[in-house]
C-alpha cells in the first residue's frame, strides 16, 4: 500500500498540471482579423432600385412659349419667354409653369403677304417672319441647355373658353350681343393698359416705313430636338385634382388637358374625320386616386365643319371625344367637348357653349360708311380747299394726305379718299371668310364624361 507522502506527490503533481493548462487557456489571445464585408450583387442592384432616377426630357417634347415683352426684330437678339404649361415626365411635374427660357432671334425671311397687305396702303416697310432658337431653360438649380427646333412666327396667345350663360337666344338677341362685343373691343383699344404704345404704333403704320418688332405676349411653339436630362430636385409636389367635384344626381367630369397630335382646319376637314388628342398632364379626382394618366390618347372626330366662303362667311369647327385609350392597352368610352384652348391664332376665334369654334364677326358699317363720307368731302366746294383735301385723302396714310393737299385737286383727293372706302368694303363684305384652324400641338382642354369601368390606381400607371 503506497505511503502517504507518496500520495501527495501525485496530488501535486495534477494539481501543478492543471493549473499549467488553466494558465495557457485564460492567456490573452489577439482578436482575429476582420474580413472586408462582401456586396452581393443582389444588394447593389436593391440600392441602385431605391436610388430616383433622373428625370428626362425626351426628344420631341413640345414646349409652348410667351414672350415676356417687345424685342427689336434683328438677327442674333437675345429673347425671353415663359413657358405657358407644366411639362409632367411619367405623372410627375417636371418643369413648372412660367419657367424663363432663353433664346435668340435666327432667322428673318421676307413675308410676302403682310408685304403686299401693307403696300396696298402705301406702307412700304419690308415686312419679316421670325424663327426663334431657344437654347436654355431656367430651373431653380440653375441654367440648362437645350437643342431645339426653330420657333416660327408667333402670334398672340388666345385663350378660348366658353361663356358662362347658355340662355339661347333669338337672331335679333345674337346680332345685338355681336354689336354689344364689338364695341365693347373697339372701346378696349382706347382704354385698355398699353394705349400708349398702341397710339405710337397706330402712327407707325401711317408712314411708309417704320421699325419692325416682335410684339410682347406672343405664343412660340417648338418641339426638343435631343433628350434633356434634368438636375436633382426635390419632390414635386402631387398634381392637384381634375376632376369636377360629384354633383348628386349628375355624372362625374373630368378636366383633360392634351394636345393635338395633328393639325385641324375647317378647310379641309369632313364631318366624321377622326381627331386624336394627347394626354400632357395626369387626371387625379378629389380622393387623389388617378383617373386618366399621362399618355392616354383621346379619340374623337369632327362632329360639325364648315368651310370659310365669299362674302366674309366664316368657317366653324367642333368635334367630340368618345373614348380614352389609356398606356396600358385598356380603353375606356367617355363623352367629351372643347371647353377650351390655347392657340397662336390670329383669327379672333370664339367658343360657345356647345364646343363650336368660329371666327369672331370683325365687320362693320360704320368704316365703309364714314371713308364714303369724308371722300365726298373734297368735291363741296363750299368748303377750304385745303381742309377738304387733307380730310378726304384717306389712303395711303400720310403719303396720300401730302399728296392730296400738295397736289391742291378736290378730284384727285376724293379719288384717294373713294380708294381706301372701296377697299374698306372689300374686306368687311367681299373677300372670303376666315376659316378655324388649329396647329399641331395646340393646347386644349376637354371636359369629359365617362360612361363604365372603374379608375385605374397609381401603381399601374
Amino acid at each position: 500500500m503506497p505511503s502517504l507522502n507518496s500520495r501527495f506527490s501525485v496530488a501535486a503533481l495534477l494539481l501543478a498540471s492543471v493549473a499549467s493548462s488553466l494558465a495557457q487557456t485564460l492567456e490573452h489571445r489577439p482578436p482575429p482579423a476582420q474580413k472586408p464585408p462582401v456586396v452581393t450583387q443582389a444588394a447593389s442592384s436593391g440600392d441602385a432600385a431605391l436610388a430616383p432616377a433622373p428625370l428626362t426630357l425626351s426628344q420631341g417634347t413640345n414646349l409652348q412659349v410667351e414672350l415676356t415683352r417687345h424685342y427689336p426684330m434683328k438677327v442674333n437678339q437675345a429673347v425671353e419667354g415663359r413657358l405657358l404649361h407644366p411639362i409632367y415626365i411619367q405623372g410627375k411635374l417636371a418643369v413648372p409653369e412660367n419657367t424663363v427660357l432663353n433664346g435668340t432671334v435666327a432667322v428673318l425671311k421676307p413675308d410676302t403677304k403682310s408685304r403686299w397687305h401693307a403696300r396696298l396702303r402705301g406702307d412700304f416697310t419690308p415686312f419679316h417672319a421670325v424663327q426663334i432658337q431657344f437654347n436654355a431653360l431656367t430651373l431653380p438649380s440653375g441654367q440648362v441647355a437645350i437643342a431645339t427646333s426653330g420657333a416660327e412666327n408667333g402670334a398672340p396667345v388666345l385663350h378660348l373658353a366658353p361663356p358662362s350663360h347658355t340662355t339661347p337666344r333669338s337672331l335679333l338677341g345674337r346680332a345685338w350681343n355681336q354689336a354689344k362685343s364689338q364695341m365693347h373691343d373697339r372701346l378696349a383699344y382706347f382704354t385698355a393698359p398699353g394705349r400708349g404704345d398702341r397710339a405710337l404704333q397706330l402712327l407707325y403704320h401711317q408712314l411708309p416705313y417704320h421699325p419692325e418688332r416682335i410684339e410682347a405676349h406672343t405664343l412660340w411653339s417648338f418641339e426638343l430636338t435631343a433628350p434633356v436630362q434634368l438636375p436633382d430636385t426635390p419632390a414635386a409636389a402631387e398634381p392637384p385634382a381634375s376632376a369636377a367635384a360629384p354633383i348628386p344626381g349628375k355624372p362625374e367630369t373630368w378636366s383633360i388637358n392634351a394636345s393635338l397630335t395633328a393639325g385641324l382646319s375647317s378647310a379641309t376637314a369632313k364631318p366624321g374625320d377622326a381627331v386624336q388628342a394627347l394626354v400632357v398632364e395626369p387626371v387625379f379626382d378629389e380622393e387623389k386616386q388617378l383617373v386618366v394618366p399621362q399618355g392616354s390618347v383621346l379619340v374623337g372626330k369632327v362632329s360639325t365643319v364648315k368651310a370659310a366662303r365669299s362674302l366674309g362667311r366664316n368657317g366653324k369647327l367642333r368635334f367630340i371625344f368618345q373614348q380614352v385609350r389609356f398606356p396600358q392597352g385598356a380603353d375606356r368610352a367617355v363623352q367629351g367637348s372643347l371647353a377650351g384652348a390655347t392657340t397662336a391664332s390670329q383669327q379672333g376665334l370664339m367658343l360657345d357653349a356647345e364646343g363650336t369654334i368660329s371666327p369672331r364677326n370683325q365687320s362693320s358699317a360704320i368704316a365703309p360708311l364714314l371713308l364714303t363720307a369724308l371722300a365726298g368731302r373734297a368735291l363741296d366746294s363750299d368748303g377750304n380747299l385745303t381742309a377738304g383735301t387733307g380730310v378726304a385723302s384717306n389712303g395711303f396714310g400720310f403719303v396720300g394726305r401730302i399728296v392730296g393737299i400738295a397736289a391742291g385737286s378736290r378730284y384727285l383727293a376724293a379719288g384717294i379718299g373713294y380708294y381706301a372706302a372701296a377697299l374698306s368694303v372689300y374686306e368687311n363684305y367681299l373677300h372670303s371668310g376666315t376659316d378655324v384652324t388649329f396647329a399641331r400641338n395646340t393646347r386644349i382642354e376637354i371636359e369629359t364624361t365617362p360612361l363604365r369601368a372603374p379608375v385605374l390606381t397609381p401603381g399601374s400607371q
